[in-house]
């Protein structure tokens, strides 16, 4: 058989377009009207919604937008269909622990222990040293002056000259101390009387003098508005020149020993180190005067 001889109504020679060609017209084409356009074509039309299941036919019906299909059947329900999948047991959340509070809170009460801890130490220690200061306050410095002194010296402090009241010096025989007159500057109001008459003599050892040269010697003195004197001895050495203890002034009343205190001077040469100082009561002496204090400046 030659292809010229094929039937034209064989599938594989359907042209659904033959119609538009002159070949196909010659042969019959023409335009569809259920079937391809050639005569005893096989129609392969099929009604729209229908399906072929083997030998039955179920149609296919549409529904509504949004409404389930009553022909609907899910595959795993028909026969050799996809069995049911086994359900997914959902993913353990993940271990999201929070802050460690316990943590937090036993440190928070640590560093409030530590703070507390330290402000009691230091409020104990600042009662220690006021303690401390009110001791020290009870306790005569250096600079103050228990009592006589039985050897009348005296020591200054680096960088200062010494300063000492007469009545802690050493006291010759028959001078003593008293109070009675007012206006005395001595350490409790006390200075040295019994001084008038020939013997009576007040020691001062003065320590640690730094350099050897000449100094100014003050005497505050008492008198009752007469003028008095007597002798320096420095080192063991009379002054030829009396220690003047006069009225100065002018203004004190005979006899008025609270009016009459005053304070003279007398250069004198000190050695480097130990020297002493003594004021002399000696024939030729006017010695009606009572002492109250003594220094040393350059």
């Amino acid at each position: 058989m030659t292809p010229g001889e094929n039937s034209p109504s064989t599938p594989e020679d359907d042209d659904p377009f033959g119609y538009l060609y002159a070949d196909g017209q010659a042969r019959g084409a023409q335009p569809p009207s259920g079937g391809y356009g050639y005569p005893n074509s096989v129609s392969r039309v099929r009604a729209v919604g229908e399906r072929q299941y083997g030998q039955s036919t179920i149609p296919q019906q549409q529904g509504a937008y949004g409404q389930p299909n009553a022909y609907y059947q899910a595959p795993e329900t028909m026969p050799g269909g996809t069995p049911p999948s086994t359900p997914r047991s959902a993913p353990p959340a993940p271990d999201r622990r929070g802050p460690n509070t316990k943590g937090l809170l036993i440190g928070a009460i640590a560093v409030v222990a530590a703070v507390v801890i330290g402000i009691s130490v230091a409020m104990l220690n600042g009662n220690d040293d006021k303690k401390t200061g009110n001791q020290a306050g009870t306790t005569p410095s250096q600079s103050q002056s228990q009592g006589p002194s039985p050897s009348g010296s005296s020591s200054a402090a680096s960088g200062e000259l010494p300063k000492a009241d007469a009545s802690t010096l050493q006291l010759g025989p028959g001078v003593t101390t008293a109070s009675d007159i007012k206006g005395s500057k001595a350490n409790g109001g006390v200075y040295v009387t019994g001084f008038n008459h020939v013997g009576a003599t007040v020691t001062w050892t003065v320590n640690n003098i730094e350099n050897a040269g000449t100094y100014r010697l003050y005497v505050r003195y008492g008198i009752p508005g007469v003028d008095a004197n007597a002798t320096l001895v420095v080192n063991n050495k009379a002054d030829s020149r009396p220690l003047n203890m006069k009225n100065f002034g002018g203004g004190t009343p005979e006899g008025d020993w609270e009016q009459g205190w005053k304070t003279t001077w007398s250069n004198v040469d000190l050695n480097k180190g130990t020297n002493t100082i003594q004021i002399a009561c000696q024939n030729g002496n006017q010695c009606n005067a009572v002492l109250d204090q003594l220094y040393i400046t350059k």
